[in-house]
């Protein structure tokens, strides 16, 4: 029961996952991050199989690494984002990868942005959208309060109300998540927010 969903504020641009790593009917751990930060002022939020949800982004990350080591300039969100839906499509016709993508960047000239990008490499520029079970009530939220220009504060609020409606309201809800934001200071992780910790194995 994935959760991903992320909007773009004042300034800022804000990703969420649910940190549940869960095959079948098993919860393997809580505390799965799902965010990876790409270089200094991106982040890709995935969602789907774990093999190829960890595979592909990291593959990712290194050409991303790749391109500014060879050209001595980083690759924009708008670039780094057609490039990750070029690699989706051209996997769709040999091996393709079960991997949904939430991209948020800054750009120095832009300013921040938001990329939705699924597994049959549809990309949209968003102002919010979101991925997985989670998202049939994330989006009604964000829908209902989300607007242009939002503050920190309201944008955090407002991650709190699609967190709280989905622990009440998802039948087998994810209990933790993670926050991560990228503004003019970089991508960087804001908070969590557990209601269980993973308890430690006690040997016999």
């Amino acid at each position: 029961m994935e959760c991903v969903f992320g909007l773009v504020g004042n300034g800022f641009a804000i990703v969420v996952a649910d940190t549940s790593a869960v095959h079948s009917i098993l919860v393997h751990k809580s505390n799965e991050d799902k965010i990876m930060v790409l270089d200094s002022h991106k982040l890709i939020a995935a969602s789907g199989e774990p093999g190829d949800r960890v595979h592909f982004t990291e593959y990712i990350q290194k050409n991303v690494a790749l391109y500014q080591f060879r050209n001595g300039i980083p690759l924009t969100t708008a670039a780094a984002a057609n490039f990750t839906r070029g690699e989706l499509a051209t996997a769709l016709r040999k091996n393709p990868y079960s991997v949904n993508i939430l991209m948020a960047g800054y750009d120095k000239e832009i300013g921040p942005s938001l990329y939705y990008i699924d597994y049959i490499a549809t990309l949209h520029k968003v102002d919010k959208g979101a991925f997985g079970y989670g998202s049939y009530f994330s989006l009604s939220m964000m829908d209902r309060h989300f607007h242009s220009g939002m503050s920190l504060e309201e944008a955090i609020d407002l991650v709190d109300k699609c967190i709280i409606e989905i622990r009440s309201r998802l039948v087998v809800a994810p209990p933790n998540f993670v926050i991560k934001i990228v503004d003019k200071d970089g991508a960087r992780e804001y908070a969590w927010r557990e209601s269980i910790k993973d308890a430690s194995v006690v040997s016999a």
